[in-house]
């Protein structure tokens, strides 16, 4: 299954038009700008821009084709898969020391990481370093393998983008290839992506939304990836860095749903999504599977109080989400530019949850 013409949905015009009007009454107020991409059973039947992909120094119209800093989406949308593709050649396996690929693991405490703790974060790693400090490349790959654990592996759930930036190295030195090689030849390719990428090109930039005016680089970030130790990392990593727009999300969202194909393409199996999609830390309270959220648990969530139990997503800092419900056949993909000009806004955390319930009681 493959999306089907926008034009040719069958939705009742008062519930799109007030989905519309809540929209747009949160631009300027929780974002600048928005796109809402909503898919049901393989058919799209919302897709709308609302506001400005960039305010300072100058004001751009959002468009549905505006592309993205995905931020954390990098997580599920690359580096989940390029690992479960890994897995699926054989390469390595979800529950192998990561000490047996990083030799720097071996004779300590990080001996005991498996695989799958990086992926569920539950490796002891700590949640974030300013790594970009003094390291950038391989240096700071370096400091991330070295750096602390807090706690013995699979003990307690510590969101780390250190641990998939380790989950990028493992990749690499598994293949001999570069991160978003693999992306582009496991994930791009075979969904015939055009405008999702690392590091896009400044021939792209006049179609990018906008995020933060950063201090430390002096200037309001356009197509350069936000997260700053991703920056360091040039622009690749397993932890951010990805970009892309809302059709392109909603296509490895759709595939999987559909357990791994799209159309007739297949970039996973079909007991591959459903080892990424189920919860691997319910012994320690759930909530998590191999780089996706599952809204199994009585946690506030992101995806609402509507959306089944078996439905998956995740957020980007910089006010990006996706959001597939298998029961409900939905997939919900929102991305906005809610770190510009500045990140001090966080009422994303808020407007989520009550746009999702909206979206789910109309579809």
């Amino acid at each position: 299954m493959e999306f089907e013409d926008a034009e040719a949905r069958e939705v009742e015009k008062e519930k799109v038009e007030k989905i519309s009007r809540f929209m747009k009454s949160a631009v300027e107020v929780v974002f600048p700008g928005a796109v809402l991409l909503v898919a049901k059973q393989g058919k799209i039947v919302y897709h709308e821009a609302f506001g400005f992909s960039q305010l300072i120094p100058e004001k751009r119209s959002m468009k549905k084709d505006t592309i993205f800093d995905l931020a954390s989406l990098t997580k599920s949308l690359a580096t989940s898969i390029i690992v479960m593709k890994l897995v699926e050649e054989g390469s390595i396996s979800l529950k192998e020391k990561v000490s047996s690929i990083i030799g720097e693991f071996m004779n300590s405490q990080k001996d005991e990481i498996r695989i799958w703790h990086l992926l569920t974060h539950t490796s002891g790693l700590p949640a974030w370093e300013p790594l970009y400090k003094g390291h950038k490349g391989k240096e700071l790959v370096e400091a991330s393998i070295n750096s602390f654990l807090y706690g013995k592996p699979g003990e307690k759930f510590v969101y780390s983008d250190i641990g998939y930036i380790i989950l990028m190295e493992i990749a690499k030195r598994i293949t001999g290839r570069s991160f978003d090689e693999l992306f582009n030849e496991f994930v791009a390719k075979p969904l015939e992506l055009k405008s999702t990428m690392f590091n896009p090109s400044p021939e792209l930039r006049s179609n990018i939304a906008a995020t933060e005016n950063c201090k430390w680089r002096g200037k309001v970030l356009v197509g350069e990836v936000h997260d700053k130790n991703a920056y360091a990392l040039g622009g690749v990593s397993g932890h951010a860095g990805l970009f892309s727009n809302a059709l392109e999300v909603a296509k490895i969202a759709q595939m999987l749903l559909n357990k791994g194909s799209y159309g007739e393409r297949e970039v996973l199996s079909e007991e591959s999504v459903e080892v990424m999609t189920k919860d691997w830390i319910s012994y320690i309270g759930g909530g998590y599977g191999l780089g996706w959220v599952i809204n199994d648990t009585n946690e506030p969530c992101s995806a609402g109080e509507l959306m089944s139990k078996e439905a998956f997503g995740h957020t980007g800092f910089t006010g990006t989400s996706v959001w597939i419900d298998p029961r409900k056949e939905l997939v919900v993909v929102l991305l906005t530019n809610r770190v510009h000009p500045s990140r001090d806004n966080n009422l994303i955390i808020e407007f989520r949850p009550k746009v999702h319930n909206l979206i789910v009681a109309s579809f």
